[in-house]
């Protein structure tokens, strides 16, 4: 294959004509780095695996040869989608881990298209909402299907669609798509899939469990390892502080640097309405966004949030993958995330596509050492910053005022130390055994 620079057009990228026609209304002047990279890779069938930071264009760089693939196949005759017109099948399968990234997903496939002349049907298939308007949205099959793998397999069960005529498979977060929570449903869809097929797999940090699915379900891979962890863009900062001036501080910044349009990340559903509450105390007005909202309001308050009417928004990490929020200014790390990995995809929100942005952190003591464990995987050192009047102390105040410990009772003398110490060693042989 002919190396492409990192300077080329979409044109040199082998776009058709209708695709090109759209970017250039879109305003996408020239290529990223992954869609100068992936582009070429997904012309010539290969599996390919790659990295990059959130925010650097990847969706258009499998999307657009999936469309250009998709429709060339019509042209010529040899489309499995003409044959998902006589049935319920699907040519492309993208997975997606949330119902938002599944929607951002396919509107973004459906814009890419639209001088396309409806050559080629997306459909989008999620939770939260009724699966009998996805059932019907589906009938005759579908050209791409973008989809979370529960709701996928709820509608595979009710005969609603189809997977043994898949040509490309694409896993979008897919470190996230590999966590404890999906690895089942993976597993199933997996089994349901022909042998035969291309699969391009996205994901901006590479844990071991992406690693080793690279050895089991990909041939051959491309590998394009773009990520880093230092964003120019992206200006990150962490500010220490007492537990109990957490809040009082997160306050103090929004007021004081007047930020219009604000992420706060937090690590429960609870959190938000308690921090939410909080700030409405303090004169600061915030809307949640979390798993127990229900889809429809969930939507609501993103495009609100997209469009400027929410200022504040606090959420859980529902909201860390995956979601474009156009030239959002700031993201802080109210609770830090509990994977180091789940760090980079929060900050991620901010500084996309080149547009500047921040990224706070507040930790108290707590937190010290996980920050660092952070700063270790992620391969960054960030400096400590206090602000003034919010000064975290040398020592956390809950050590000081913690009750002493009691002290051990002695182990004993004798007769029951021996018994004491026979079983300590009879569990250690157990524990040897098991």
């Amino acid at each position: 294959m002919t190396a492409v620079t990192a300077s080329a057009n979409f044109e040199q990228l082998g776009l058709i004509s209708p695709l090109l026609a759209r970017l250039a209304e879109l305003q996408y002047h020239s290529p990223t780095p992954i869609q100068t990279q992936v582009i070429p890779n997904v012309f010539t069938g290969t599996d390919l695996i790659a990295g990059a930071n959130t925010g650097s264009g990847k969706t258009a760089s499998f999307a657009l040869p999936m469309l250009q693939h998709i429709v060339e196949q019509k042209h010529t005759g040899k489309s499995e989608s003409s044959k998902a017109n006589k049935g319920n099948y699907a040519t492309g399968l993208v997975l997606v881990p949330t119902r938002e990234l599944a929607k951002q997903v396919a509107d973004s496939i459906k814009s890419y298209a639209a001088h396309l002349n409806g050559a080629v049907k997306t459909v989008a298939v999620f939770g939260g909402v009724s699966a009998n308007t996805q059932m019907l949205a589906l009938r005759g099959g579908t050209d791409i299907l973008v989809a979370t793998p529960g709701r996928l397999l709820d509608l595979i069960a009710s005969n609603a669609i189809k997977l043994d005529r898949v040509k490309t498979l694409v896993l979008d977060e897919a470190d996230r798509m590999l966590s404890l929570g999906f690895t089942e449903e993976l597993s199933k869809l997996l089994a349901l899939l022909p042998n035969k097929k291309q699969t391009l797999l996205f994901s901006a940090t590479f844990p071991e469990q992406v690693q080793s699915l690279t050895k089991e379900l990909l041939h051959k891979p491309v590998e394009i390892q773009l990520q880093s962890s230092d964003a120019s863009t992206l200006v990150q900062r962490v500010f220490t502080v007492n537990k109990g001036q957490k809040t009082a501080l997160l306050a103090h910044l929004i007021q004081q640097h007047q930020w219009r349009q604000v992420l706060i990340f937090v690590n429960a559903k609870n959190s938000c309405n308690h921090l939410a509450d909080k700030l409405s105390k303090r004169g600061i007005a915030a809307e949640v966004f979390h798993g127990d909202k229900g889809q429809g309001a969930r939507s609501r308050v993103l495009a609100q949030f997209k469009s400027g009417e929410i200022e504040v928004l606090i959420a859980t990490d529902i909201a860390a993958r995956g979601l474009d929020i156009e030239k959002l200014p700031v993201v802080i790390n109210f609770d830090l995330p509990r994977s180091p990995s789940d760090y980079m995809h929060r900050i991620g929100r901010s500084g996309r596509a080149g547009e500047v942005g921040l990224a706070l952190s507040l930790i108290d003591h707590e937190d010290y050492h996980h920050f660092k464990i952070i700063e270790k995987k992620n391969k960054i050192r960030l400096e400590r910053e206090q602000v003034a009047g919010f000064e975290a102390d040398e020592i956390s105040p809950d050590s000081i005022l913690a009750p002493a410990k009691p002290m051990a009772k002695p182990e004993g003398t004798g007769k029951k130390k021996r018994k004491k110490r026979k079983k300590q060693i009879n569990a250690d042989i157990w524990l040897k055994n098991t």
